[in-house]
């Protein structure tokens, strides 16, 4: 085998390692140059494409908590990553709740909403289609029944649908919320990189899966609103999953991240780019009173 040949394999080894695709997908990714060693993923090219997966990530990880299954962390088993889009294969367990998760929807009386701003939902030939009212990004949702079809939230008193209300353009409070991700933590850089993190971990179901694998269930939730946490026992260790993250290119820094922005030395299992970090961390099993089931800092 040439030196070439080995490289392409090793490639598509971490290719299929990180997203479940077959390893004869990826390894045709690498002989075309879409996938290298620095950075054996695909990455989303547009910011508004990056937006939007992150605030699946955002949405999900507090929506499940300790609620996963085994291998889906958030409700994925599988992702087929494009520059211009994602196609993402629900874990039939979660399907209907990753739907209600992810549909935004808005608390009357407190006028917060919950879920990911300005997401429509369209079917489309035994898939859904989760897209953005800008137009500029899309997710592909897959089922493994062909014939499924989820169970949408239904009405219900103090709760507007607002998918449902609006469907081609953001309400008021989605439009405030969009506009309010894109200023959150310390301000634009910040978000921008926080934006490749948690897109690029949408991109990556299988490697994360390892986590829920010896029971069932991990912990995640976002630090102060912002940094994603991820908990978990008895499967993988801290520093060996970090450094997984870290040969699947977690943190490659792109170009569209200033090269001023130094990563900041951070804690075992803290993964940074620039500002922005997405934590994981091995706790105690619960059978021996360590890691409490659902606690954490939303």
């Amino acid at each position: 085998m040439s030196r070439r040949t080995d490289n392409r394999h090793r490639v598509a080894t971490l290719c299929r390692e990180a997203t479940g695709l077959a390893h004869h997908t990826c390894l045709k990714w690498a002989a075309a140059g879409l996938i290298t060693r620095r950075q054996p993923v695909p990455d989303a090219d547009g910011a508004a494409q990056r937006a939007f997966e992150a605030q699946m990530v955002y949405a999900l990880a507090n929506a499940l908590r300790d609620d996963q299954r085994p291998d889906s962390l958030l409700g994925f088993t599988r992702a087929e990553p494009y520059a211009d889009g994602l196609v993402l294969g629900l874990h039939p367990a979660l399907a209907d709740r990753v739907l209600g998760t992810l549909l935004p929807h808005m608390d009357e009386a407190l006028g917060w909403v919950r879920g990911v701003p300005g997401l429509r939902l369209t079917p489309h030939g035994g898939e859904w289609v989760c897209t953005s009212v800008t137009g500029a990004a899309m997710v592909r949702l897959v089922h493994p029944d062909a014939d499924w079809r989820p169970r949408l939230p239904p009405h219900a008193d103090g709760v507007t649908q607002l998918w449902r209300r609006n469907r081609h353009r953001a309400h008021p409070a989605e439009a405030a919320s969009l506009e309010a991700w894109s200023h959150r933590g310390s301000g634009p850089d910040w978000a921008r990189s926080q934006d490749w993190l948690l897109s690029r971990i949408l991109r990556r179901p299988r490697l994360l899966g390892v986590t829920c694998a010896a029971h069932g269930w991990a912990n995640t939730y976002t630090r102060g609103g912002t940094d994603l946490v991820i908990e978990w026992c008895c499967s993988v260790e801290t520093a060996e999953l970090a450094e997984r993250l870290r040969r699947s290119g977690l943190v490659h820094r792109p170009q569209h991240v200033g090269e001023d922005a130094r990563d900041r030395p951070g804690f075992p299992g803290e993964i940074a780019m620039g500002d922005a970090v997405v934590t994981v961390r091995r706790q105690s099993c619960p059978v021996g009173g360590g890691l409490v089931r659902g606690r954490g800092v939303a």
